[in-house]
Formats: C-alpha cells, structure tokens, sequence
C-alpha cells in the first residue's frame, strides 16, 4: 500500500551548495551550505550570511537560538536568526566535530583537540590519544563523551581529574549519550555501532549495517535511538536495564536497494523523519509503522544530508547534497 502524502505541504527552496546541515532558529528554517554560507528562509524572504568568508562549512550544530558552524578555515562561527555572525574560535587545523548544549554550552575538536566552552564563555582544552571525529555532551552535569580511535573518553571539562576511557578496538566516528544519562553509543568506521552502560562498562555490539552509520537520533522519552546506513531506519530499543543488549532493532521505511542517510525524531511524538541517499523523505509512526510520503523524486538521487524539526514538531526542515532544501509546515 502507498503512503499516504504531505508533499503539497513542502515548500521548496534552492539552496544552491550543498547542505551540511538544516535546522530552526526559532521558526525560521537555516540551512549550513558547504560554500560557507548560511541560508536563512524566512516565508517569503531568504537571507544569505557569509559565515565563512575564505572557507567550507564542514559541520554544523543548532541550539535553536543559534547556527554553529565548523569549517576548513579553523573557525567556528555563530549565526543567529537576524543573521548576525560571531566568531567563537579560530583553530590552527580543520573543525571535525560540534556539539552544543541547550545551557549554552558548546564543544568543538580539531585534530586531537578538543575545546569546551561553558556558558559563561570560559574555555577549558584537552588533548586526545588520537584525531577526535565525535562529540556529545551529557544531558546533566558539564561533561562529554568524546569519540576517537579505539574507543571514547568522557571529559570533565571543569576538573583537573584525567578523562576516562572507554576502550573498543577501532576507529569511533560519532558520540551520542542516551536522555537518561546511562548509555554512550559510538558509531564506527566499521559499519557498526559500540554502546557501553556507564553503570559497569558493560559492551554492547550492534552490528550488521550495510554502509556506516552517520546519523543518529533519541526519541523524546529516550527509549529508542533511530539510526543510517541501512535499507530502512534501523531503531534500537534503550527503556530497559540492558537497552538493546538481547533484544533485536526495529526496522522502518524500507526502502530496496535505497539507504538511509539522515534520521530525527519527533521533539513530542513517537514519530521519525527518514531521508533516504536517492532523495526520498518519508515519516514513520513507531506505534504501528505507518508511512507518510514528505518528499519524492524522479530519476534523480541526490542524498538528504540535513534532516531536522522545530522545537514543537510543527515544521521539518531538509537539505540535500546537490543544494535542493525544503521546509514542511504540518497541516492543523
């Protein structure tokens, strides 16, 4: 059976590069392109910041507030929705990763440095074991989990006290730490993801994707965590003592042939938005796997790279490699 459709709800946008990340600054959808500039599409009007003058954006991070964006040229630069542009720090190499905070707090690695910034501006450094290629900051407490090769730390940004570490062979790409606090999950250069229970390190292998696994997203209650990089959005289950350990994933939107480029989850509703690498978006209700068809294209694939909703669920935002983005408002 055919999904039912939102797509006469979707506002096209031409973006014009390619999207490395999409988000809101309050209701209005901004867009991080990889030529260094940030599109802001309010209703009827776009704006475009030059957010990196000499460079590419190369990662992207919203707090609802504000646009952070990590680029070749070593800074990282704040956008607000008035498309006011600040420059938070200037690094010798490359920004690999950001995380934020909704305190106010904001992360950031180059090479093996890594840099936390509180928020009341005050910027503590750390250096790692090897090149950071994630970041993630714990839900409470002024801590994060960073992930590098051959497994994570978790930093205490504010004390003298070493990071500790959390050991799996190989080379960890993205960091995520679960609502509640109890579970770090990794994805890996492997086409797999590592987890740990932080109550007594106990691994948690969850394997078998076809491709690697690069976008990750928690459910409003924590209980699940959606994920890429297979045919369909893989979603692990986390609500009880052991999370995903003995317990198989959920499998949503299968599409043949096709993967999964971004997933997010609903802010208020056990709902989840999957872009898929030929263009496709479609909504999945967790409760019973019904599809809504947001965005399809014709003989064309070009991959979803930024995929996110608003703060009330109301609107989703999208962006794709080849510079085509979009923004769905959800009819009453």
């Amino acid at each position: 059976m055919s999904p039912s459709s939102l797509t006469e709800y979707v506002t096209a946008i031409e973006a014009g590069a390619e999207i490395v990340g999409a988000g809101f600054l309050g209701r209005t959808p901004a867009f991080a392109l990889a030529d260094g500039t940030v599109l802001l599409a309010d209703i009827g009007e776009e704006r475009r910041v030059k957010a990196h003058e000499d460079g590419a954006i190369l990662v992207a991070a919203f707090d609802g507030a504000k646009l952070y964006t990590g680029g070749d040229d070593g800074l990282v630069t704040a956008t607000d929705a008035a498309g006011k542009t600040e420059t938070i720090a200037k690094e010798k190499g490359w920004i690999d990763a950001l995380a934020w905070r909704a305190d106010g707090a904001l992360a950031w690695s180059s090479g093996k440095n890594v840099r936390a910034r509180d928020a009341k501006g005050e910027i503590k450094g750390w250096t790692a074991p090897s090149t950071v290629r994630g970041l993630g900051f714990f839900p409470k407490g002024y801590r994060l989990v960073i992930a590098h090769y051959n497994g994570a730390s978790l930093w205490f940004p504010n004390t003298a006290a070493a990071p500790e570490s959390l050991s799996w062979k190989g080379s960890h790409l993205d960091a995520v730490v679960s609502p509640d606090a109890r579970f770090v999950v990794t994805s890996m250069q492997e086409n797999s993801l590592h987890g740990w229970r932080l109550a007594d390190r106990k691994d948690m292998r969850m394997s078998g994707y076809p491709a690697k696994t690069r976008s990750l997203s928690w459910s409003q209650d924590g209980d699940w965590l959606a994920t890429s990089g297979a045919d369909g959005c893989i979603v692990w289950p986390f609500s009880g003592k052991d999370g995903p350990m003995g317990q198989p994933p959920r499998e949503c939107g299968v599409r043949p042939n096709v993967l999964v480029t971004k997933v997010a989850f609903h802010p208020k509703a056990l709902l989840v938005a999957i872009g898929y690498d030929d263009g496709w978006i479609l909504l999945v209700r967790l409760s019973d796997g019904a599809e809504i068809l947001v965005r399809r294209t014709e003989n064309e694939r070009d991959a979803i790279t930024g995929l996110a909703f608003d703060a009330t669920g109301g609107r989703l935002a999208f962006g794709t490699k080849g510079g085509k983005a979009g923004v769905l408002d959800f009819p009453a």
